[in-house]
């Protein structure tokens, strides 16, 4: 199985070498606004009220300056042409003219209010309607963590998948409370003012936007190349949180071996290669400013010298009518307002990119399809009795590099089937088989006589208990941690789970008792209690099948003997697989499976794989040599080569 560092290289590999495709990234964030439609609608109504302020002042500032302060000018032919407005009549006394200018004034002042207000409520709009989406999609995403098969985190690291949730969404986040709703301003914004100027001069509008593809062709560019930063900016922050995440799970270990330089060594060439992603998207970012700041001035001065030519000179532009003062003024207004939209939108989209590069590696997750489905026609497992079969059963977890060939047994309701075998000979494979957590290659596995993969899944793992080697407890109370294995028990249920456990003496002795809440992963408690614990749950969910993954290989000589007195009862009446580390707990099994390469190489009882003295003899007395005393019931002698030789009163028969 591919280890989880080689997984997640292979998975930046694919987000780097992917085609990126925005209209398709686009359209999945859209299904989720859809839901919420409503708000999309509202916030972009309020976005029109605004930016309608915003292109309606320049033109009132211009007729303002050529009804009072200039009402008269001249045509091409240089007659004079006084303002048809009945309002700009130059003969009207100076108390109207200024009447007519404070009016102006408090319609500017309302439009500006207005415009403020309307953007307020615009953005308020699209945050509420932003934070409902992204619940939507963080739920989507813990959902797809729940959904995935076991083979999807056994080569990704828990790190980068975090990420997905946090960094990724994080950036999504800030696009939805800012920089969306502005750039889709500014666009609208934009659009406006070039049909405003051209409606009220063609030729000194042209002139004054023909920097704009210039400003286009820079904020194409520049954002472009910040994107590909950002996107891989948003990759090495998964390499930072895969290596972070792993140390504080490991801090143990590295201290252990002293290899805390090396760790840290390790943390700071993946945290540096995030900065300079980062640094790299800054770069763009801020050169984008200077280069879109200086095309602006350089449209503005077109602006003034072209119409000021023609109002000084007295002269047309390109043979329309001569410019008025009022014109300059108002062009200079939609300039302005032109080119901050613009700079605005080059550096926010800039984000936006970095909310797209985000999306799409949530996305791509989300399309991850889990190895193990139900079929379409899966029926519920009807009340298990306990009968296994694996027939002729073969597993791969890569293609070509088989981990079980051929296993055939049976175990029939009530039984204990022990399996042993040196490390990676297949016995952890052979106990993910049962509760589906991966599929067979080829053969089956039968429970009752139903193939697993005929039923759903839920209903299979209803049915079994597992007890890990690596007990998982949550940060929660003793009694929540018990109860996880059936969440409708009562507390006296739970308690009475405990006592079968033989867990309830060391719980009562706990601060609060039941009540206790525990650390992570069950930090302050032995590892003996741990398993206690997690018998418990398992006893609480009453299963038909119980599975023990060298449950006691971690705990001392009488912690052992207190868990293998809490499984003993938990075993009775039930099928039972177990995993062995020490042999010696598997003496009463109804069977032992000998594992070696992924094949069955000896099967039978204790005492009869024994008296064959093969590859179970072996194992046995390699344990045996550093065991002392011998075994009840067993006595230990000198073979000519003056090793020890086991033999029993069953092995004699």
């Amino acid at each position: 199985m591919m280890g989880g560092l080689d997984g997640a290289r292979r998975l930046m590999e694919r987000d780097v070498l992917k085609p990126t495709n925005v209209g398709a990234t686009m359209a999945r964030f859209w299904r989720y606004f859809r839901s919420n439609s409503f708000g999309v609608i509202l916030a972009l109504t309020f976005i029109v009220l605004s930016t309608w302020t915003q292109v309606t002042t320049p033109e009132i500032l211009g007729n303002a300056v050529d009804c009072y302060l200039q009402p008269q000018s001249f045509n091409e032919q240089g007659q004079l042409v006084t303002n048809p407005n009945p309002d700009c009549d130059p003969n009207k006394p100076l108390e109207d003219k200024v009447g007519g200018l404070a009016r102006v004034t408090l319609t500017l002042v309302g439009l500006y209010i207005g415009g403020a207000v309307f953007s307020g409520l615009a953005f308020y709009t699209m945050a509420a309607t932003g934070r409902r989406v992204l619940l939507r999609m963080r739920n989507d995403i813990f959902r797809q963590v729940n959904r995935l098969s076991m083979g999807y985190y056994a080569e990704n690291e828990a790190g980068d998948i975090m990420s997905r949730t946090t960094s990724d969404i994080d950036s999504i986040e800030q696009t939805l409370n800012f920089a969306l709703l502005n750039v889709l301003s500014g666009v609208l914004l934009i659009g406006w003012i070039i049909i405003k100027m051209l409606q009220a001069n063609v030729p000194y509008a042209l002139l004054s936007l023909i920097v704009a593809p210039f400003m286009l062709v820079a904020t194409l560019y520049f954002s472009g190349q910040a994107r590909k930063a950002f996107r891989k900016s948003r990759q090495e922050m998964g390499n930072v949180n895969a290596g972070l995440q792993e140390s504080i799970s490991g801090v143990r270990e590295v201290q252990a071996f002293n290899r805390e330089d090396e760790s840290i060594e390790q943390f700071r060439k993946a945290n540096a290669a995030n900065r300079d992603a980062n640094v790299r998207a800054a770069a763009f970012t801020s050169a984008l400013n200077p280069v879109l700041e200086a095309l602006g001035y350089v449209s503005i001065a077109i602006v003034v010298i072209v119409g000021g030519l023609s109002v000084l000179r007295n002269e047309p532009l390109l043979g329309t009518s001569i410019i008025s003062l009022g014109t300059i003024f108002a062009f200079l207004q939609y300039t302005q307002r032109f080119n901050q939209p613009i700079s605005q939108i080059a550096v926010l989209w800039t984000n936006i990119q970095n909310a797209i590069a985000g999306g799409e590696r949530i996305f791509n997750f989300l399309d991850v399809n889990p190895d193990i489905v139900d079929k379409p026609n899966a029926k519920p497992m009807p009340q298990i009795q306990g009968q296994v079969e694996f027939q002729h059963v073969g597993a791969e977890y890569q293609k070509g590099q088989p981990v079980l060939k051929d296993v055939t047994f049976e175990a029939k309701p009530g039984q204990m089937i022990a399996i042993v075998g040196p490390t990676g000979a297949g016995k952890t494979t052979i106990i993910n088989l049962l509760p589906r957590f991966y599929d067979v290659t080829s053969g089956a596995v039968k429970i009752d006589g139903i193939d697993v993969r005929d039923v759903t899944a839920v209903s299979l793992r209803q049915q079994i208990g597992l007890v890990l080697q690596d007990s998982f407890l949550f940060s929660d109370t003793v009694m929540n941690n018990i109860r996880y294995g059936r969440l409708d028990a009562t507390d006296e249920e739970v308690i009475a789970a405990a006592k079968l456990a033989s867990a309830d003496s060391f719980i009562e002795r706990l601060p609060q008792g039941y009540q206790t809440i525990l650390g992570e992963r069950g930090s302050g408690l032995s590892q003996g209690q741990r398993q206690l614990l997690s018998i418990a749950r398992a006893a609480l969910k009453n299963p038909r099948i119980l599975i023990l993954d060298e449950a006691t290989s971690s705990v001392d000589t009488r912690t052992e003997k207190l868990i293998q007195k809490a499984f003993e009862t938990l075993m009775e009446g039930r099928t039972s697989f177990v995993i062995a580390h020490r042999l010696s707990t598997i003496r009463h099994a109804d069977m032992v499976m000998m594992l070696k390469d992924g094949e069955v190489i000896e099967r039978g009882t204790h005492n009869e794989l024994l008296a064959k003295q093969g590859a179970y003899y072996d194992l046995y007395m390699s344990q045996f040599r550093f065991t002392e005393p011998a075994e009840e019931g067993t006595t230990a002698s000198a073979n000519g080569n003056g090793a020890k030789v086991i033999t029993s009163p069953s092995a004699a028969n």
